[in-house]
């Protein structure tokens, strides 16, 4: 079986992280003073804020970082809930069964559970362990508030990175007891030279044109151009990779769902929209942000009239600014819907 390549180059250490080298150089520098303070990276989908927290724990703890380096992902706690309470075996201690509708304990007090016992235990071989924190934003403000006071507590034996897109839903206090650093794409000449050098690797044959059309697909996604160069690997490997075949490939990606979504939104089917938006989320995982900016690509490449467009992508603006403060994206995207049926 194939190794995804998302997965395949990830950096392993700091120097091999693609971009950011502001924040990735006050990491490292952090690291070198032995002095880490609690973090919090935010930046969009796909710019490395995960790659570089991973990358960070090798260099802290070397072959440790197993022992060492705990990760959740708060939007499993908080919207797939108790369903993922029970699958992840880490917690069957504590809920103490394998069925969900047996779980008697709240979501919240659960996690508090979890983060306190892993927040406690003494690091091996090292001065501090450190937790990392995925997609944050999906913390309610009771989560929140208790991780601020867990932070607070075992600030002497652990350290907590926290992760997200949307800092603005992250409380005040919470912000401030971590070093913030920004993340953002990288640039198109260093995504290109990735590109490059990941086709000589896997033995492939990529035109110039072909690294542009990939750079512009990818937009300085590092992620997306990977998932795209190894899908067109599958396709085209023994021939030579062009824009055409690029091409090709972006289209495989376009997902049925959103194009059911802005077919239904157009046609002022609020009906289909809505179960669209549930397989969307539910089905395929897909955080809002996500389901606008495929919208907005849909939106900007249909062949309707200039102002028709111009109508469409001030809607989605509107709703991509609600979400924002929203703490219910479901609602922000109906009513998104909602509005294109005007």
């Amino acid at each position: 079986m194939k190794d995804i390549w998302t997965v395949k180059y990830r950096p392993s250490n700091l120097d091999e992280v693609l971009g950011n080298e502001e924040s990735v150089d006050m990491i490292r520098r952090l690291v070198r003073s032995k002095n880490l303070p609690h973090l919090v990276f935010h930046g969009p989908e796909n710019t490395g804020k995960s790659s570089t927290a991973f990358a960070m724990a090798r260099e802290i703890y070397g072959e440790g970082q197993e022992h060492n380096l705990t990760y959740f992902n708060a939007s499993d706690f908080f919207e797939q809930g108790k369903r993922y309470l029970v699958r992840d075996k880490r917690f069957l201690r504590i809920i103490g069964t394998d069925d969900p509708s047996k779980i008697s304990k709240s979501v919240i007090a659960i996690f508090k559970e979890v983060v306190n016992e892993y927040a406690s235990m003494a690091p091996i071989d090292a001065d501090f362990k450190i937790i990392f924190i995925d997609n944050a934003e999906a913390f309610n403000s009771d989560a929140q508030h208790a991780l601020r006071r867990i932070m607070e507590k075992y600030t002497t034996t652990c350290r907590f990175v926290l992760s997200t897109t949307q800092p603005s839903k992250l409380i005040a206090p919470l912000r401030s007891r971590g070093l913030q650093l920004f993340f953002t794409h990288v640039s198109a000449d260093k995504l290109a030279k990735f590109i490059r050098e990941v086709a000589d690797k896997e033995g492939l044959s990529v035109s110039e044109d072909g690294v542009d059309a990939l750079g512009y697909h990818a937009n300085g996604n590092v992620a997306r151009a990977l998932h795209t160069l190894q899908v067109a690997s599958l396709h085209f490997r023994d021939s030579n990779i062009g824009s055409q075949e690029i091409y090709e490939c972006t289209l495989k990606e376009r997902s049925e769902n959103v194009m059911h979504l802005f077919q239904a939104a157009v046609s002022k089917d609020i009906i289909e929209a809505r179960k669209a938006i549930d397989d969307l989320i539910l089905e395929e995982g897909m955080s809002g942000q996500e389901i606008l900016l495929k919208l907005h690509a849909m939106a900007a490449s249909s062949n309707e009239s200039d102002a028709v467009i111009a109508g469409w992508v001030i809607r989605i603006a509107d709703a991509d600014l609600c979400l924002t403060d929203a703490s219910n994206e479901r609602i922000q995207l109906e009513a998104l819907v909602a509005g294109f049926c005007q």
